[in-house]
């Protein structure tokens, strides 16, 4: 059972299972959505209604399962959907349902940074999950990701389209903070090796790419992929938590939806974002691509005097 599957990584992950022969079971809201659909058309996905916030709608849709990657997240709170109800709640009923459903294993998706007493509310929830996980008596294991890539992600692609309309590109806050992204096929290949991987039992993995950059130098990054040169503005932290401030209203108790931008991640984005990624590349044998040559295979090269 995949939860989250309809997503970036979920989709990568559904894909890497069904490439190693693993019957797959997704978990959705609805059934028709297209995400869901396009799951069972290309892999064979059997799907199942339910919503990790509504216990009851859990009951059967784990049934037979022999085990669940539990990969539900938000970057950005929306109604009922907080970060406290998402990762936390939404978790602790994953495990629940699994209990019920003599389910013993769990990879679970936590993020790079979760620690006790962290700043942002994404984190400070991210960790209470971990803790839930860890005290569940199932065989867990937790995965810590860094920044995300790939053909469907929301930050290279973002990027890429803001080089594309325009002569300008932002950085926002200081720009100092350190990254090591990594390919969201490298993470894939963790979840699916780690279901058969009994030393992975119990442990916390952090999963990171071979490079280390600040934004600027990832931006550097895309537009020498694309071609392009671009001015890179800064624009002051106290500039852009007005308008987080602002976007956080206008979209969250206004629109009821996620707003593109808001404080918490502001907190992240001030914060570095490395680990120690050698424990999780030694046990699954991830071999990692270099940044530059991972964005290269989806982001198209236009001529340089563009």
């Amino acid at each position: 059972m995949v939860t989250g599957a309809t997503g970036f990584v979920g989709h990568e992950i559904t894909r890497s299972l069904h490439e190693t022969g693993h019957r797959i079971r997704i978990l959705a809201r609805r059934t028709s959505a297209p995400a869901a659909r396009e799951l069972v058309g290309r892999y064979n996905a059997e799907v199942r209604t339910g919503d990790i916030l509504d216990p009851a709608s859990l009951s059967s849709t784990l049934e037979n399962a022999d085990s669940v990657i539990h990969l539900v997240g938000i970057i950005s709170e929306a109604g009922n959907s907080t970060f406290e109800n998402v990762h936390t709640r939404g978790t602790q009923n994953i495990i629940a349902a699994a209990r019920r459903s003599g389910i013993r294993r769990l990879v679970h998706m936590s993020a790079l940074g979760t620690r006790p007493n962290a700043s942002s509310r994404y984190h400070q929830s991210k960790w209470a999950a971990e803790e839930a996980v860890r005290k569940s008596g199932l065989d867990w294991t937790i995965f810590r990701p860094s920044l995300l890539y790939g053909p469907r992600d929301h930050f290279v692609n973002l990027f890429a389209k803001i080089i594309r309309l325009s002569h300008i590109v932002p950085i926002m806050g200081r720009g100092r903070s350190k990254y090591q992204p990594i390919g969201v096929e490298m993470v894939a290949k963790a979840f699916v090796r780690a279901l058969a991987e009994t030393a992975a039992i119990g442990q916390t993995f952090d999963l990171c790419g071979p490079e280390t950059f600040t934004m600027g130098q990832l931006l550097d990054e895309i537009l020498a992929v694309m071609g392009r040169r671009r001015l890179k503005l800064r624009i002051p932290l106290p500039v852009v938590r007005c308008q987080a401030t602002l976007l956080e209203l206008v979209y969250g108790r206004l629109l009821k939806q996620p707003a593109p931008l808001n404080r918490d991640q502001l907190i992240m984005l001030e914060e570095d974002n490395v680990g120690h990624g050698e424990p999780a590349n030694r046990l699954f044998g991830l071999q990692h691509r270099s940044f530059r040559q991972g964005i290269t295979n989806y982001l198209a090269r236009v001529p340089a005097k563009s």
